[in-house]
């Protein structure tokens, strides 16, 4: 199975191509354009800035991400987006390329959730293991297979549930609850900012510049060491 991933939740255009083949899945290409210097004048992403951006690279980051991969469009067998959460006309970029493609290309079309991502970026391995009939969010063109398959690795099969996940990204910052695989429960959440975005409004404010966590945590390091 080889799966083209779309993400444009925010001011990254980002296209990888995976392949999973007897237990093995493999990373082949993994293409990122980034607007960090664009938006850097103004303190953070600005969001419909962000989705012209996205407009103008989503056509030549897929591209280069099948040049990488040595992969044709026909090679294909399911095509991903992340369809939320994120800034909407940044997430609108990506998912009406992956519904164009999906379309044109006959292929499948599943919507991830990115914060699924997060949560299960934590148990990536080599040996994958397979869940049938992986629920789609977004709607598809049928291709006459009977199920979708959705892949994880053999850490995420033994591991004993309940499991209590921090996830801390830009733009959240969340206690999750995992009852059982792909069943998710948030028990606790910032009331104001997230942690990710304080960084950059602390940044602004003392103006060290964009992006804020990276600033402020060589600025620590630092102080760190000055001050030992």
């Amino acid at each position: 199975m080889i799966i083209l991933g779309l993400e444009t939740s925010c001011d990254d255009t980002a296209c990888a191509i995976g392949k999973y083949e007897k237990g093995v899945f493999s990373l082949l290409s993994n293409v990122i354009s980034s607007q960090v210097k664009l938006h850097a004048q103004w303190g953070g992403v600005v969001p419909n800035l962000a989705a012209r951006e996205h407009l103008k690279n989503i056509l030549p980051v897929i591209k280069e991400s099948l040049r990488q991969a040595n992969i044709s469009p026909q090679k294909i067998d399911l095509i991903t987006v992340t369809h939320g959460p994120g800034l909407i006309p940044s997430l609108l970029v990506g998912v009406g390329a992956a519904k164009t493609l999906a379309y044109l290309w006959k292929k499948p079309l599943l919507g991830i959730n990115h914060m699924e991502g997060h949560i299960y970026a934590n148990f990536i391995g080599d040996k994958i293991g397979v869940i049938s009939n992986f629920p789609a969010y977004l709607p598809c063109r049928q291709t006459g297979r009977t199920g979708r398959q959705f892949l994880i690795s053999k850490k995420i099969q033994n591991s004993k549930f309940p499991i209590l996940c921090l996830v801390v990204s830009g733009g959240h910052t969340q206690l999750v609850l995992i009852k059982k695989h792909l069943d998710y429960k948030i028990i606790g959440q910032t009331l104001d900012d997230a942690v990710g975005e304080s960084f950059d409004k602390v940044a602004r404010i003392l103006n060290l510049g964009y992006t804020g966590g990276p600033v402020i945590a060589k600025q620590a390091k630092n102080f760190s060491k000055k001050h030992r």
